[in-house]
């Protein structure tokens, strides 16, 4: 199993029903060997995304191009695209080893080559001694080795993946993803991976496109999207943040300042495209950017709550206006409710980010 896949391109891709607009038109490249995660909550148009690019669903216009190859009008069998579902879809009336050959049966691969690859990827899935057994009596992490292993066997072009962990407990999910990851590394294929679980994501991807209303509004590394939100929804939808209303009275070479009613005070910090003087716009403080007692001019709080993480601690705050947020620390046994301190943060970690602004579509540049 050496093919890494081929790259993806969508061009001007979109999708109505009726008046409803599922997805705006989109533009985006995919690199041969990226694992790339659709990343937002239910109605985003994640799986709408997903759905085009396999071919289950017409789009009303644009492009599906696989390599050189223009699918835009192939059926979903003709694309060379494996696909895990978030049910899985496995024959409960055949083996382990009968579910990972049948895309190799259909295709007409002669049973000397379909037994070679079916030990292959079991072996790489880790299943040599389930291959005879009954999917009902395997459970729900081995299931979904299976169906991955189903979709690996047929050496697809572009693997797609919808929420296909949404039905495991917190902590094999955890150990699954790990798993997913290995894999990937080992045996990259041009990967895209739909979820509404933003660790999962984090965990996963080389990058994400963060999605909400049928538009991407950020697409980018882990890195891109966690430390320089595009806008204040990517700021409150990846990781826990802290965000207050501000006005931009000025923005030049990358910084904005801002009046920050809740701190009362003017803020000067790095400022996300689309920030410009007049529009709505948030400052984003991230939780574990949050210092106590740094400077003798930071932002007058009390602590309200303490919750022991072990190693950290996670602090629920009341600044003198009554805005909540929440810090998150080494702990330190003498910081408890009741404690007042001031909060500071150093410069790069501040950021500004306009209210709402997206964008129909990304290419990668």
């Amino acid at each position: 199993m050496t093919n890494t896949g081929l790259p993806l391109r969508l061009e001007a891709i979109s999708k109505h029903y009726g008046k409803f607009l599922a997805l705006a038109p989109t533009n985006l490249d995919v690199a041969a060997g990226e694992f790339l995660t659709l990343l937002g909550p239910s109605g985003s148009g994640k799986t709408t995304l997903l759905n085009l690019i396999a071919g289950y669903v017409e789009p009303t216009a644009g492009t599906v191009a696989i390599g050189s190859r223009d699918v835009t009008g192939l059926p979903a069998r003709l694309r060379n695209i494996g696909m895990v579902f978030q049910n899985y879809a496995l024959f409960p009336h055949m083996t382990v080893g009968q579910n990972i050959a049948y895309g190799l049966s259909v295709r007409g691969v002669s049973k000397a080559e379909s037994h070679r690859r079916v030990a292959e990827v079991l072996a790489l899935m880790q299943l040599e001694e389930y291959a005879d057994r009954a999917i009902q009596k395997m459970s729900g992490g081995q299931q979904q080795r299976v169906a991955l292993a189903r979709a690996l066997i047929i050496e697809p072009d572009v693997l797609l993946m919808d929420e296909p962990l949404s039905a495991l407990d917190k902590q094999l999910r955890r150990n699954v993803q790990l798993e997913l990851r290995r894999l990937h590394h080992k045996h990259g294929r041009t990967t895209i991976y739909v979820t509404h679980d933003q660790e999962e994501a984090l965990v996963l991807s080389d990058r994400i496109a963060v999605m909400n209303d049928g538009r991407i509004h950020q697409l980018g590394s882990v890195d891109d999207i966690y430390d320089r939100p595009a806008n204040a929804f990517v700021a409150g939808f990846i990781g826990e943040s802290n965000l207050f209303a501000a006005t931009v009275t000025s923005v030049s070479d990358g910084t904005a300042i801002v009046d920050v009613e809740a701190f009362r005070r003017t803020i000067r910090a790095p400022a996300a495209p689309g920030v410009e003087p007049g529009r709505p716009a948030r400052l984003l403080l991230r939780p574990e950017h949050l210092l106590f007692n740094h400077a003798d001019d930071g932002v007058p709080a009390e602590i309200v709550e303490t919750v022991y993480l072990g190693e950290l601690s996670q602090y629920g705050i009341v600044l003198e206006n009554g805005q909540s947020l929440i810090a998150r620390q080494i702990t330190d046994r003498s910081i408890q409710a009741g404690t007042r301190v001031t909060l500071s943060w150093k410069p790069d970690h501040a950021r500004v980010v306009a209210e709402s602004s997206t964008t129909g579509g990304l290419s990668n540049a």
